[in-house]
């Protein structure tokens, strides 16, 4: 999961708004919707960063499709850790 973790949010020209996905889903679960707006993302954009990570096992969904809430998995939850020392990388680039 580590490398998944590199790869995804730092190999990739999407990182950036995927690490900043993974922040606001950590300060609390949200939908696609709610989330283009506190990122001020167009949701097409959200929605596609979303189905990366899921994808990758980053992150699951929980309820209906268009209302699904996105919730870290356990996995990531497990490797959080790496999610934290990949932003503190980024801030400093």
């Amino acid at each position: 999961m580590e490398a998944v973790l590199w790869y995804v949010l730092t190999g990739t020209r999407g990182g950036p708004n995927r690490l900043r996905i993974l922040d606001a889903l950590d300060a609390k679960p949200r939908n696609a919707n709610q989330l283009a707006e506190a990122l001020e993302l167009d949701y097409k954009t959200v929605r596609h960063h979303l189905d990366v990570l899921v994808e990758n096992g980053i992150l699951r969904t929980s309820g209906d499709d268009y209302g699904a809430v996105y919730l870290p998995t356990e996995r990531a939850n497990h490797n959080w850790d790496t999610v934290e020392e990949i932003m503190e990388s980024m801030d400093e680039l």
